[in-house]
């Protein structure tokens, strides 16, 4: 039965729940939330047996988590912003060695200094790193992806990250139910620490060898992609709920202008939808479950017959737009579907229904520009812009920003 949970303590729980033999993690950071909900239930005894390592930082923690994966133990850890940044050389090398190490990553942004809200910059920035990335779009979903994660990661040996909203999910409260511990070690047997043996970490790769290694996350990424479907099929059979898969469809039947997402922003386009849908608007949604692997197929076979595509999108590629909807063009490459972005919620800035709204009424009128920015101040930017005309000692353009609120206690 659900109840409501603050999310980082579902996320733990649900991990605690898989028995991980290393929880490797830095209490300091950003998930910092998980990994001393984690350390509560190691003193409460749930964990007793299992091991918890809290590093000076985020790429520590994750290098550990790479040495007792490879020795064949079940680990875990998390990271989030300019802690999975600074870890990208093991997130890379995690992936190379083909260690199953399952991350939370807690999406929020990685640049322009530090903020405990959220977009999906960080996560995007590790896209190609040969990781499974999987978007969680609820509390519930983002504590059953973490069951699913070591699933695949052991069944394939390829580390599994599951990408869950800082603000929006980990640091909210929600309905989610706590897996039963008999089930979750029906749905997922007990790792042997040793079984696999040892693997040398730190080894190069010469050029005779160097493509055929990383051919090998290329081809772990494909065995996912067929992998994952039958994991989250199982895991409604043994739990009786949704969750996981490649895709989710809302509201398809019909539907001309369809709105594609990733994570927690999901919600709120469903209820975009619904509104628009009751005024006649033939409109749906498809929710990325798995962003990495992209599903090419089953995205395709979904959008193909829609006469507009709106991809909305909490990161950005500078120069060039969205990220997402470029993987979305190259499923589409063979359909004349055109493509709209919509960059929205970028370092947590509220992304509002009616907003929303307003986009997917102009995308339906053939009105929608191919890159929006949703809520965007064009006079800051364009005055910012007029003061950058070249000078001989240029400054720096965040000096000419408002300065956000100051926190006193008086306002906590």
């Amino acid at each position: 039965m659900a109840g409501q949970i603050e999310g980082s303590r579902a996320v733990a729980k649900a991990v605690a729940s898989c028995r991980p033999d290393l929880i490797c993690g830095c209490q300091g950071t950003v998930p910092g939330s998980i990994m001393a909900a984690l350390a509560g239930q190691t003193r409460r005894g749930a964990l007793a047996r299992y091991g918890i390592v809290d590093t000076d930082s985020e790429a520590a923690a994750i290098a550990a988590a790479l040495r007792a994966a490879g020795s064949g133990a079940r680990a875990y850890t998390a990271a989030a912003s300019q802690g999975l940044l600074q870890a990208s050389e093991a997130v890379f090398n995690a992936a190379g060695l083909g260690l199953p190490v399952v991350m939370t990553a807690v999406t929020q942004p990685d640049a322009t200094g530090a903020s405990s809200w959220d977009d999906h910059s960080d996560a995007m920035s590790q896209r190609d790193s040969g990781w499974v990335q999987l978007y969680a779009e609820t509390i519930q979903e983002a504590a059953d992806l973490h069951i699913q994660a070591f699933r695949i990661a052991e069944a394939l040996s390829v580390p599994v990250m599951v990408c869950v909203n800082g603000s929006l999910l980990t640091g909210a409260t929600g309905p989610a139910g706590i897996a039963d511990q008999d089930r979750v070690d029906a749905f997922l047997p007990r790792r042997v620490p040793g079984a696999a043996g040892p693997v040398p970490l730190g080894r190069a790769s010469d050029p005779e060898a160097f493509t055929e290694v990383r051919y090998l996350t290329h081809a772990r990424q494909l065995r996912a992609l067929g992998l994952i479907p039958g994991v989250a099929a199982e895991f409604r059979e043994v739990f009786g709920r949704e969750s996981g898969g490649l895709v989710r469809p809302y509201r398809l039947d019909g539907a001309r202008t369809i709105v594609v997402a990733l994570s927690s922003a999901l919600g709120t386009i469903k209820e975009a939808v619904d509104g628009l849908r009751a005024h006649g608007m033939r409109i749906g949604a498809l929710g990325i479950t798995s962003y990495r692997p992209f599903p090419l197929l089953a995205v395709r076979q979904h959008l193909a017959g829609a006469r507009q595509l709106v991809v909305v999108e909490r990161a950005l590629a500078p120069g060039i737009g969205g990220v997402l909807a470029s993987d979305i063009q190259s499923a589409l490459r063979q359909v004349p579907v055109p493509v709209s972005t919509v960059i929205a919620g970028l370092g947590g800035r509220q992304v509002s229904v009616a907003s929303l709204r307003e986009a997917l009424a102009d995308a339906d009128e053939g009105a929608l520009e191919p890159v929006t920015f949703l809520g965007l101040n064009t006079a800051l930017v364009e005055r910012e812009l007029h003061r950058g005309q070249p000078v001989r000692h240029p400054v720096p353009a965040a000096r000419n920003f408002p300065a956000p609120p100051r926190l006193t206690m008086a306002g906590i």
